[in-house]
């Protein structure tokens, strides 16, 4: 399953940003309590102070712990529906 999670970060600079971005990347899956999360990609919008990042987990519990063990801090994590170039769905 896909998940959304979205960072509201007033004052953050976006190289700042990046680095704590990095640390989900660097291992790109983590177990958190035998669940398997993997991180997908992110999307930085400067004008609005936001981030929002895709993960591919079992539950969003499991997400919430893989940011929280990373020390990136989010605000909300929804189930998404991912949808490709060719606009299949998964």
């Amino acid at each position: 399953m896909v998940f959304v999670v979205e960072r509201y970060l007033p004052g953050v600079r976006q190289r700042e940003l990046v680095r704590s971005l990095r640390r989900l990347s660097d291992g790109n899956a983590y177990r958190t309590n035998g669940a398997r999360v993997r991180y997908l990609d992110s999307t930085i919008v400067p004008g609005d102070e936001a981030c929002y990042c895709r993960f591919e987990a079992p539950t969003g519990a499991a997400v919430a712990e893989a940011n929280r063990r990373a020390g990136v801090p989010f605000d909300r994590i929804v189930p998404a529906v991912a949808v490709d170039s060719e606009g299949a769905g998964r």
